[in-house]
């Protein structure tokens, strides 16, 4: 919902007479958004998911490489791998943080890996202890798929700030959203370089308008874009903890039922976005999210199938390890998305007794 600080901003964009990504107001969101994640610098970007396929490409990742990615998260995980020409490797998450298995990506490693792409899932870091040490070990880029994690924390550290880049999506259902969007960020200048041209046509930062050095794209924000975004941003931290404190109320409303198990985060997590409340359910699933939803709460049952079920995968091009928990959350598993965490006391008491009614209690 926008505010008079989104209205103000804009109304500084649309007074300048320039509205492109060359705008002083994409700089300035770049500048902060990457501050507040604990980074040196930031590349913006039409979304997340070309922000990914920037990581990869300025990594040096390409044909005959692979990428170790988590089993279950959005296809853009797995596509921007395959958009560079490399194979994605497709290994477990763990029962209940949804996030990936570092022993099962360890297990994962061949001589042709050359990146490990881990996903903050509903907001809750990766291991950030394991999945690093991993990637210095092997010698592999660690790139963090952050687009559920604005403002996550492990051990005070903030998301995208631990590999080699984080990766940010703006699009319209994130808790930071400007309709589309996304961003790059990261501590290597050299990184960020090739990054920023990629999405710019392949100009070079100290280069001429009409010097182009690699064959890049135009992947730019326009000046409306960061601006929506900075006033989202400066209240970030407000909206985390409202989401956080009804979280903690929802789950302790509901915690005699022993059929529901919610997402759990390690204790290093000091901070979660809660893109989405995650949960796994005992009995039938779908009845019971069929049962959620006629009482009016927004509810997914999960994805489908893993990603590796999707059919671009299924003639192969990738390399699937064992992952008996990604297919079973596929069975039992569901979401809440953020904007069911923002309301009040009130409004959070009813979505845990709709839950309740849902579940036959």
């Amino acid at each position: 919902m926008a505010t008079e600080r989104e209205r103000e901003l804009l109304n500084q964009v649309l007074d300048s007479g320039q509205w492109g990504g060359f705008h002083e107001m994409v700089a300035r969101f770049e500048r902060a958004f990457a501050e507040f994640h604990h980074c040196t610098g930031g590349v913006s970007a039409a979304n997340g998911t070309v922000t990914l396929e920037m990581a990869l490409e300025a990594a040096g990742v390409g044909p005959g490489d692979e990428v170790i990615v988590p089993a279950i998260s959005f296809i853009s995980t797995a596509s921007a791998v395959s958009r560079v020409g490399a194979s994605p490797v497709f290994v477990d998450i763990e029962e209940l943080s949804f996030n990936m298995d570092a022993a099962r990506a360890a297990a994962a490693v061949t001589p042709r890996t050359k990146a490990i792409l881990a996903v903050h899932f509903g907001g809750p870091l990766a291991d950030m202890e394991r999945l690093p040490a991993l990637a210095r070990d092997c010698g592999l880029a660690l790139i963090e798929d952050a687009a559920h994690a604005h403002g996550s924390e492990w051990n005070g550290r903030r998301a995208g700030s631990f590999g080699l880049a984080g990766s940010f999506s703006f699009q319209n259902s994130k808790v930071m959203t400007a309709g589309e969007g996304g961003i790059l960020i990261g501590n290597d200048s050299e990184f960020l370089d090739r990054a920023w041209s990629i999405a710019n046509c392949g100009r070079r930062r100290d280069g001429g308008w009409f010097h182009h050095y690699t064959p890049g794209s135009n992947y730019r924000i326009t000046a409306w874009q960061a601006a929506v975004l900075l006033a989202q941003l400066e209240r970030l931290p407000e909206q985390i903890a409202l989401r956080t404190r009804n979280a903690e109320l929802l789950k302790s409303e509901l915690a005699d039922l022993a059929e529901l198990r919610f997402q759990q985060a390690p204790p290093q997590v000091t901070a979660h976005s809660h893109y989405l409340l995650l949960g796994r359910v005992g009995g039938n699933r779908d009845e019971f999210h069929k049962a959620l939803a006629a009482r009016g709460v927004p509810c997914t049952p999960f994805y489908p199938h893993a990603l590796y079920g999707n059919p671009m995968y299924a003639a192969g091009g990738c390399r699937v390890e064992p992952c008996p928990v990604a297919e079973a959350c596929v069975r039992d598993a569901f979401w809440l998305p953020c904007r069911a965490l923002m309301g009040d006391e009130q409004t959070t008491r009813q979505i845990a007794a709709a839950i309740r009614q849902a579940l036959g209690r």
